[in-house]
């Protein structure tokens, strides 16, 4: 019952904005943007950032579900720490979300809805399975991220600042869960786990 009390307060303050991070923002250290951004610029950042908060959102979701789901104690320890981390990610671009104007995915709800599913089912199917999810999951992220660092304005130095950092951190979970033994995922459970993260960066990017 109280880890479940405990998943039901995560969900509240994951949708509500009501995280804060553990470390500062990597964007911390540098000046306001204000005037080297056209509203071009912003509006795009804006849309990228959206993508990405949305992205953690799902982390939260996902994590916090395999950690219900766990009867291991270290794994459970595992997904708890991986989940702090993307609370620092959900908390940055929600901060970046501001400071650009932009709103957050009006679908959030719907998304972590998702992601939350998947993580008890793979976390029902066993710890290996579980762990495969984290490590295609993290892997598809860290892909999608090298490509946000293209993608945006060169002169956003805050936004990429944040996303070099969670790259940073994304690969580190991936290489965690899959020295903690994860299983290898079916071709088609990665392709089909693609083609949703398709259908949800398109649309986050816009609502």
């Amino acid at each position: 019952m109280d880890r479940l009390l405990v998943a039901a307060d995560n969900v509240l303050r994951t949708l509500s904005g009501a995280n804060h991070a553990g470390r500062a923002s990597p964007s911390q250290h540098l000046g306001p943007d204000d005037e080297r951004l056209s509203e071009a610029d912003r509006r795009h950042a804006g849309g990228l950032m959206r993508v990405n908060h949305v992205g953690e959102v799902c982390a939260q979701a996902l994590y916090q579900a395999q950690a219900l789901t766990t009867r291991d104690p270290r794994l459970k320890q595992h997904f708890d720490r991986a989940a702090r981390e993307e609370t620092d990610h959900l908390a940055w671009t929600q901060q970046r979300l501001d400071e650009l104007g932009a709103s957050p995915s009006i679908l959030n709800p719907l998304w972590f809805a998702g992601a939350f599913a998947i993580g008890l089912v793979a976390g029902r199917i066993g710890d290996a399975t579980s762990l495969g999810f984290v490590v295609e999951t993290e892997r598809q992220v860290e892909q999608h991220l090298e490509g946000h660092l293209n993608a945006l304005p060169a002169h956003d130095e805050r936004s990429l600042a944040i996303v070099r950092q969670m790259k940073e951190d994304e690969a580190r979970h991936a290489v965690d869960a899959q020295q903690a033994g994860a299983a290898d995922l079916p071709p088609p459970v990665r392709w089909a786990m693609r083609a949703a993260a398709k259908v949800m960066t398109t649309t986050a990017y816009r609502v």
